[in-house]
């Protein structure tokens, strides 16, 4: 059963929400979140980019970018610019884009229900960010960013959100790139322990925020073994949101050769596997279509081979990975090689062939989007999705709701 708590949130002054806010950590690099924060002290990527206030030539991973962090964060909350609340609080967040809105429960998750695999997870986690992570959260004590959390909706839950959105909301504001974003503050005890009790009987599943949950699971681990048994450490910061609102975009490919082969070479081989046709549409409208820019034109990929059925076999991420990236193209690790990059479904087809016509890569695919129920089939075996399977929009925005460790 899944254990989720009220905390005291350590959040923005409320004229200065919409300030304050900013993408996740790992959606930019360092030079769009400098440009992005440009002369605005208030930015969170002081706090979850530090490196931004040091010299270009600054290694990202020193000592000093992580120190410098945790002076910010400070910073802001001397200077009153973040406040933490004086009870403990749960809290909802409202994502509201192109006229769809998805409202989630914001609390803290046991380590021990994702050691217990109660929090159920679905990709792999690299060692290179997880230590990133782990230290940043540990010097500056305090954990910056919501892991997305999925729960099968039943109505039940929904009709506890529905009354304790009746509470005013907190932040109410549209950031720039037309999300509206909205917090409402759950302080009545009351309320709080119905959504507590709402999710006692449910599995959780990461949607997005693997990273974020496993190196705050390892500093938690880390401290009870200093002897630390009690204290904040022991849950992680989440927001927890029903299946049936969640939107997934395609998470599409690009590849800078094709292996030695010659344009009229790839199509024949291609056909061994596909019914390929030359097509105007860019979309696939269907699971296990592909559509592939190459040389200029773009052409609807039909698989016709026999669809596995496992639920990571039948993905047509997996199926693209088998037959066409690594049986033709000789991408293996997908993980590690440099040929090939994944744009999300956000930035629409037109950055693909932007990116095969500039000459960066040589081919492109756009994928039919993951859906949530492939994502709790596979999570729900114990199996990993590979790669850049899942693009989730809306983006959730960090700096509105921090947990604290002390």
């Amino acid at each position: 059963m899944a254990q989720i708590v009220a905390f005291n949130g350590l959040r923005p002054r409320k004229e200065l929400a919409d300030k304050v806010a900013e993408l996740p950590y790992d959606v930019v690099d360092s030079e769009e979140a400098k440009v992005i924060a440009g002369d605005n002290r208030y930015s969170f990527f002081h706090v979850s980019k530090p490196e931004i206030d040091l010299g270009s030539d600054i290694d990202p991973y020193s000592k000093e970018v992580y120190n410098r962090g945790r002076q910010n964060l400070e910073a802001f909350i001397n200077e009153s610019i973040m406040v933490k609340d004086t009870e403990p609080k749960l809290y909802l967040y409202t994502l509201e884009m192109d006229g769809r809105s998805q409202t989630g429960i914001v609390c803290c998750v046991s380590i021990d229900d994702y050691l217990n695999n109660i929090v159920k997870k679905h990709e792999l986690t690299r060692e290179d960010k997880e230590k990133d992570r782990m230290t940043h959260l540990d010097i500056l004590n305090a954990q910056t960013g919501l892991v997305y959390l999925l729960y099968r909706e039943d109505g039940s839950v929904r009709s506890v959100i529905q009354k304790a959105a009746a509470a005013e909301p907190e932040y109410d504001f549209t950031a720039d790139d037309g999300i509206r974003h909205t917090i409402r503050v759950i302080d009545d005890t009351t309320m709080q322990q119905k959504l507590i009790e709402s999710m006692v009987s449910r599995d959780l599943y990461i949607a997005d925020g693997h990273h974020r949950a496993a190196s705050a699971v390892k500093v938690g681990q880390k401290r009870r073994n200093e002897g630390m048994k009690n204290g904040e450490h022991n849950h992680f910061l989440a927001v927890l949101f029903p299946h049936d609102e969640l939107r997934i975009l395609a998470y599409n490919r690009v590849v800078g050769d094709l292996n030695g082969m010659s344009v009229d070479e790839f199509i024949e081989k291609l056909g061994n596997e596909f019914d390929v046709e030359k097509s105007t549409v860019k979309v696939p409208g269907q699971k296990h279509q592909v559509c592939m820019f190459l040389d200029g034109s773009w052409y609807t990929l039909n698989y016709k081979g026999e669809v596995p059925a496992d639920p990571v076999g039948s993905l047509d991420v997996k199926i693209l990975q088998d037959r066409v990236l690594s049986a033709l193209l000789g991408i293996e690790n997908p993980r590690k090689d440099s040929r090939i990059n994944f744009v999300g479904g956000i930035r629409g087809t037109s950055e693909l062939e932007k990116l095969v016509n500039d000459g960066k890569y040589q081919v492109a695919f756009s994928m039919y989007p993951t859906s949530v129920e492939d994502l709790i089939n596979v999570s729900d075996t114990g199996n990993i999705m590979p790669p850049k399977s899942t693009w989730f929009e809306p983006k959730l925005r960090s700096g509105l709701i921090v947990h604290l460790l002390d």
